[in-house]
């Protein structure tokens, strides 16, 4: 990947939510993202992590769903991607943008897609 190939994404941060199991942050920030990282998805975390001013939320674990209704309310137009097994719990379907099961995205796919 060029230079160039990453300048529309520098400066546009991605909070990458949960046990990061399938290295989405990796691919996130090797498509010249800035990646932040955070374990447990809480208010505080979030908040510390950047999601006020973030460009997407990417959820690795769906239970920590509650992540996301906090992060819409921290960030109206944030985009929500879910990339984790399992599914969405109901509450958490409206406010998600995508979803997608690791088994069938690739995360350097995924990533650039963002």
């Amino acid at each position: 990947m060029t230079d160039t190939e990453t300048d529309g994404h520098e400066g546009r941060t991605v909070v990458v939510a949960g046990t990061d199991e399938y290295d989405i942050a990796t691919a996130i920030d090797t498509e010249g993202f800035d990646a932040a990282v955070v374990d447990t998805a809480n208010r505080p975390a979030l908040e510390e992590a950047g999601i006020v001013d973030a460009y997407t939320l990417v959820l690795t674990e769906v239970e920590q769903a509650t992540a996301i209704p906090v992060a819409k309310d921290l960030n109206p137009d944030l985009t929500v991607v879910v990339y984790a097994d399992g599914s969405i719990p109901d509450f958490a379907r409206r406010q998600t943008d995508l979803a997608l099961d690791p088994a069938l995205f690739d995360p350097a796919d995924v990533a650039a897609e963002l």
